[in-house]
């Protein structure tokens, strides 16, 4: 039949397989899974249509043969007892068609995650529209140095561990929980397949637009996701956001404890004395009303303290003490590409952040600016994703500029799955920004911005640059220019 998806797997036990063939090995959370299935013990093999670095230094390191491109032939040296279809594989991909050809055993990433790791673990799933890498990440950490021996798969490299997955002994792991659709044939979430017996929803506003209609159709997933915590499972959500909590209070059969970064507010977890310097934040928790002690943490930022209580909520719900989170809280040291110093020629510090919805982008120049506070702050912004290349939020992101003293804004190319019509108007929002004395330019040339930020940047500047994607390897031309202008070794 022509809709007929070939022998498409939900579930299966982990000793029936042997040899794993991924098809779309390269992308950063199927590269990963490969290694964390390698290291499991399956015999693994990938595919893609390129394979460059960093993840195919990855692969090769795993021992993880990937072969380019995609050809009916891969299956044939593979031999696969089982082949994974990564979410970017369309049906008409020859491979993906050889696989439904022959009858083999197929699954999503997610569906495989969930049967060959998270059936028999205490799944921790880390949710919502913001904060999922760094939430999990620390999650994870706090669980390591606890001595939970976890493992963990999440969407960035952790400074900790130099990677992106562990595989470990003990009963936890720890998963970023995506909302984005699972593969050709399954449109819903990851996260309904990754078995929550913990949750945290750290926020939900509208996003990926390309799959969603509006935020009902948005909140819709998140309302199917809280309904799988079982009643001995616990779900933490941001009292920040007034739908999330009510859709978890409404649809989790366990037990909901809220969170938010505001002093005094109403929430089980909230911080107090909060304050923030060079080290990062310093702030006391208060448990339901009673002070349990101080904690630091090496991020600046609200949205950090915010994430680190649904940590600590989290942690306490399993049953670690207030000294063990601490412990693992002070001693985390960031994820990759979320707020992390790329260098400092000439007295000027390049910051690299993944920010690129409007309340990540506000968020992050407000902890930048926080955390450098006599510091003029450049902000150099790509909106790459489906939904920031949209006009959805462009009234958002005029105010999302606040602290910044300037602001260069790369003007997106055309993309297919962008409306005519719905683009942002980066031309309008140049012109919002300075009417609020924020210096501000849009450009549709990566390289010409390069050399604007690297002229007219001065020593004691900090440039924040924010995209989801290599922003056309903005930040390693940019720290070659500010090299060149001070001299080598600067």
């Amino acid at each position: 039949m022509a809709d007929d998806n070939g022998n498409v797997l939900d579930t299966l036990e982990p000793g029936s397989v042997r040899r794993v063939h991924l098809v779309g090995v390269a992308g950063t959370g199927m590269g990963s899974f490969a290694g964390m299935l390698k290291a499991a013990g399956y015999e693994v093999t990938g595919s893609d249509e390129n394979v460059y670095p960093p993840m195919s230094d990855m692969l090769k390191a795993w021992g993880i043969p990937a072969a380019s491109p995609y050809r009916p032939e891969n299956l044939d040296t593979a031999n696969p007892d089982l082949v994974i279809i990564g979410n970017v594989i369309r049906r008409v991909n020859p491979e993906a068609t050889a696989v439904r050809e022959r009858g083999l055993k197929q699954m999503s990433f997610p569906a495989a995650l969930g049967s060959l790791f998270l059936e028999r673990s205490h799944s921790i799933v880390v949710a919502g529209t913001h904060g999922k890498t760094t939430t999990s990440s620390l999650m994870a950490h706090v669980l390591v140095e606890a001595g939970k021996d976890p493992s963990f798969l999440v969407g960035g490299v952790t400074q900790n561990y130099a990677g992106n997955y562990r595989v470990g002994k003990g009963a936890h792991f720890v998963v970023e929980g995506d909302e984005y659709d699972t593969a050709y044939w399954d449109k819903g979430s990851k996260f309904l397949h990754y078995r929550p017996r913990t949750a945290i929803l750290t926020s939900v506003e509208f996003d990926h637009a390309d799959i969603f209609r509006d935020l009902p159709h948005y909140e819709a997933t998140f309302e199917k996701f809280v309904r799988l915590i079982p009643e001995d499972g616990q779900l933490v959500v941001c009292a920040a956001y007034p739908n999330a909590v009510k859709l978890s209070r409404e649809g989790c059969k366990g037990r909901v404890v809220t969170y938010i970064a505001k002093e005094g507010a109403d929430a089980d977890y909230v911080p107090k004395n909060v304050t923030f310097g060079p080290e990062g934040a310093r702030f006391d928790v208060v448990e339901r009303g009673a002070v349990l002690g101080t904690v630091t943490l090496p991020m600046g930022g609200l949205h950090n303290v915010e994430n680190a209580l649904s940590v600590i909520a989290a942690a306490r719900g399993l049953g670690l003490s207030f000294d063990e989170i601490a412990s693992g809280l002070a001693t985390f040291r960031g994820v990759k590409r979320r707020q992390e110093p790329r260098g400092e020629p000439g007295g000027i510090l390049v910051v690299d952040d993944f920010a690129h919805h409007p309340t990540a982008v506000r968020e992050t120049i407000a902890a930048i600016h926080h955390r450098y506070p006599t510091r003029r702050l450049w902000a150099i912004f790509e909106p790459r994703s489906n939904t920031s290349r949209r006009n959805i939020h462009q009234e958002d992101y005029a105010h999302a500029f606040t602290g910044a003293a300037r602001a260069s804004l790369k003007v997106p190319e055309r993309h297919d799955k962008v409306p005519v019509g719905e683009e942002l108007d980066v031309r309008k929002l140049v012109a919002d920004l300075q009417a609020q004395g924020i210096a501000a330019e849009g450009s549709t040339d990566v390289q010409a911005m390069v050399d604007l930020v690297a002229r007219e940047s001065q020593p004691g500047d900090i440039l924040l640059v924010m995209s989801n994607g290599a922003f056309g390897g903005f930040i390693e031309k940019l720290l070659a220019a500010l090299k060149a202008r001070f001299g080598e070794g600067a």
